[in-house]
């Protein structure tokens, strides 16, 4: 009887090795892959950094995105813009699909990956920017995709003001984003509202948001405004997120 508890256990234990393994074999493979894909997306991608026509300093921080995005919808027709986060990883192109499942395991090439991509909500408008538009990406423990969006919470990072800026460049438009909000909270779907039907419902909306945040920005934010929203999981049943107002829309 002992014996074949040993086996068994063996047999477990030998299973659980292997899964183990396999599960390790693809986070690199998907690794590998996302790496390649990225490099191969800089390669081909004209970025320059155009003058804010109404700053009254200039300073890298002022500076907007200009993203020639011809050979990048020649890869991928989905793409809708790029965003760009100072003194994180996050410098990406992201697409929308029409469901906010897509872009979980398939990759900017299409491929199946579970690193997926970073994706805009399939409900927002990106070319008439909604109340709230809405960025999600995987928190890859190498920091790929939304993976150092946690880094924004350091004090290092809250410190320098610059970033507090976020870049966004579409086909239409080089954008400015000013953070106001940043927290983690257990998951919840609250913060995902697009648009609303009437002035009060947006009002305490913004009201949550910044009520939410570890940090006080001291940043004014009304129902005119335009919000800026990136999601990530923050390990079991959280979620990471960051929240900004946009200050500067520039046509291209």
């Amino acid at each position: 009887m002992k014996k074949n508890y040993y086996y068994l256990l063996l047999a477990f234990l030998i299973l659980i090795f292997f899964l183990s393994s396999f599960k390790i074999f693809k986070w690199n493979k998907d690794n590998n892959l996302n790496e390649k894909e990225m490099q191969s997306i800089y390669n081909i991608t004209v970025i320059d950094k155009i003058e804010n026509d109404t700053a009254e300093e200039e300073n890298e921080s002022n500076l907007l995105l200009n993203v020639d995005f011809d050979n990048l919808k020649s890869i991928n027709n989905e793409v809708k813009g790029w965003i760009q986060v100072s003194n994180t990883n996050i410098d990406y192109p992201f697409v929308q699909h029409t469901d906010n499942n897509y872009y979980l395991n398939h990759s900017f090439y299409k491929e199946s990956s579970k690193a997926g991509w970073v994706f805009l909500d399939y409900r927002n408008n990106i070319n008439d920017f909604d109340d709230n538009t809405i960025i999600y990406g995987h928190n890859r423990a190498n920091k790929d995709m939304f993976g150092s969006l946690k880094d924004v919470k350091s004090e290092n990072w809250l410190s320098n003001k610059d970033n507090h800026i976020i870049k966004l460049s579409t086909e239409k438009n080089s954008t400015l984003w000013q953070v106001f909000s940043i927290y983690t909270i257990t998951t919840t779907s609250d913060y995902l509202v697009t648009n609303f039907d009437n002035k009060k419902e947006h009002k305490d909306f913004i009201k949550m948001l910044v009520n939410r945040s570890i940090y006080n920005f001291n940043i004014e934010v009304t129902t005119n405004d335009k919000i800026l929203t990136l999601s990530t999981c923050n390990g079991n049943n959280q979620k990471m997120v960051l929240h900004a107002k946009l200050i500067k829309t520039q046509l291209k």
